[in-house]
């Protein structure tokens, strides 16, 4: 089935990401492409309308970035935001000038809508007042001709303007983010009503057509899938074997590292309840070899890194011939590949995958989640049908309790910190927290501090818990626990785990730090 596609051009905005998931939300299939992206790419790819992201330049700049003529040459609708807007108006015959102090406007701002328009049918009403989230220090000064302005703000005389011949629209603020609570609506509005989507694409019908596309590319050939046990290689797996059957074969390498009978969970559900081919090997002795006396951060990442690639390539030879790898790649991962910059973003820190097995391996690979965000991943597993525990579960990064227990890794401390993490998510489960929460988990500190336990003098270590919510990973909020849960968890905390005598609370947001602390 041939879907129809709405186009995202990026201009370097921190939340282009969001556009695409709000589109995808209203059941219509959407993809991001850099704005340079080739005029005949773009006529290719044949959307059904094109939106233009916020970014961070002035239109004004020499070199800035614009929208390719190829955009307006399609005559399908066109939405452009914050510096979409701008570069509509600037490209078109408008003005666009840097903003004066009092035309800046940066967070929450109330739109008064002047004039009705397409966008607003239905959601929005002319002469009332609306919030919205804006985020721009230029100002839009004069639009084109064939423009009317259809709302405004304090600092935008043209915060929404509209062509509704050409079905060209423009909106200063960000209808993308939760911030502006009807944006979800208005974008609904520009891909079914403006743009005429149907609004076809479910995960049912993705989890048809991925079905197919893996036959078709397989055919006879054998597959290996490296599972974690985490959301997307759970659900990778699990589709595969849809389409495929006893063709794929599961490698399940137990680096030692995981949580508190994660392990057994993997097994038990992939080998009994599904009955999926699964190779488990059980490699903690050589990972805790391999990363004694390594306290470095990103030394710690690569050495479980490579290590991972050797007991998964001497695994998979075992089994004999096979021509596929696959793997848990989100639509995020390829995104960041072809970046605004043309080029990967720079490196935060180095993220642990397969990468480097398909080369070593001679392997094709085969990606079914690749055109995924992560809560679409989560819907996916539903449909298919695995237990909500699994679906559900907070992200976990690769390198397992490594990166949470800052400095040399060892047995007795990774023993302490998966009875505090147990303790923790346990808490927070009895208080009907867990799916409000992105992440939440424990972190062992390389500090021990002097407490008082029954009249006596203790020396133990610092346990630091962490809980933030987000829709992606890409920023994070501190989740804001009362201050008696708090309490309690610290409290069984140090009562039932031998070695900590006290516990900190994360307030990080991210930026300026990351979720997890290495």
């Amino acid at each position: 089935m041939q879907h129809e596609k709405i186009l995202i051009l990026d201009f370097g905005s921190q939340v282009t990401q969001l556009i695409a998931r709000r589109v995808r939300e209203a059941g219509v299939y959407a993809e991001i492409l850099p704005f340079n992206t080739d005029a005949g790419k773009i006529r290719d790819y044949a959307p059904k309308a094109v939106i233009l992201s916020g970014g961070p330049a002035g239109v004004y700049e020499q070199n800035a970035p614009s929208a390719p003529q190829a955009v307006f040459d399609l005559n399908v609708p066109v939405l452009g935001i914050c510096y979409g807007e701008q570069t509509i108006c600037h490209q078109l015959g408008g003005k666009v000038e840097p903003g004066a102090q009092h035309t800046r406007e940066f967070g929450r701002a109330q739109l008064k809508i002047v004039d009705d328009c397409a966008l607003f049918d239905g959601v929005w009403q002319k002469g009332r007042d609306y919030q919205v989230w804006m985020s721009h220090g230029d100002e839009i000064t004069a639009i084109p001709a064939g423009f009317k302005p259809v709302g405004t703000s304090h600092g935008a005389p043209f915060a929404a303007i509209a062509n509704e011949n050409k079905k060209i629209y423009g909106v200063q603020f960000h209808p993308e983010v939760a911030h502006t609570p009807d944006g979800g609506k208005l974008l609904q509005n520009f891909v079914k009503k403006i743009a005429g989507c149907r609004g076809d694409w479910t995960m049912a019908s993705f989890r048809a057509e991925e079905i197919a596309r893996i036959r078709a590319k397989v055919g006879k050939s054998r597959v290996i899938c490296g599972l974690s046990g985490g959301v997307d290689s759970s659900v990778a797996a699990v589709l595969l074997h849809e389409a495929i059957g006893d063709q794929l074969t599961c490698i399940y390498v137990d680096t030692g590292l995981m949580r508190a009978g994660e392990s057994d969970q993997v097994v038990t559900m992939f080998r009994h309840q599904y009955k999926i081919p699964l190779v488990h090997v059980d490699a903690g002795a050589q990972f805790l070899t391999a990363l004694a006396g390594i306290s470095d951060p990103e030394q710690k990442r690569k050495t479980i890194g490579k290590l991972f690639i050797d007991v998964f390539d001497a695994e998979a030879k075992k089994i004999g011939q096979v021509d596929f790898l696959a793997q848990g790649t989100l639509y995020p991962d390829v995104i960041e590949s072809v970046s605004f910059h043309g080029g990967p973003s720079v490196t935060i820190k180095s993220h642990h995958n397969v990468g480097g097995l398909p080369e070593r391996m001679n392997l094709r690979l085969v990606e079914p989640l690749r055109e995924l965000f992560k809560d679409e991943v989560r819907a996916l597993g539903r449909e298919l049908g695995l237990p909500a525990a699994f679906v559900e579960r907070h992200p976990f990064p690769g390198p397992g309790l490594a990166i949470r227990i800052p400095g040399e890794i060892t047995p007795d401390k990774l023993h302490i910190l998966r009875q505090a993490d147990t303790i923790y998510l346990d808490e927070i489960r009895k208080a009907g927290l867990y799916n409000e929460i992105w992440q939440a988990f424990a972190v062992l500190l390389p500090v021990k501090t002097v407490g008082v336990m029954g009249d006596g003098r203790t020396y133990d270590y610092v346990c630091a818990i962490r809980a933030v919510t987000s829709t992606d990973g890409m920023t994070a909020d501190v989740y804001p626990f009362t201050h008696e849960f708090l309490c309690r968890v610290s409290t069984r905390i140090c009562n039932e785990v031998k070695g900590i005598n006290r516990v900190v609370y994360d307030y990080t947001s991210k930026p300026p730090g990351t979720i997890e602390w290495e």
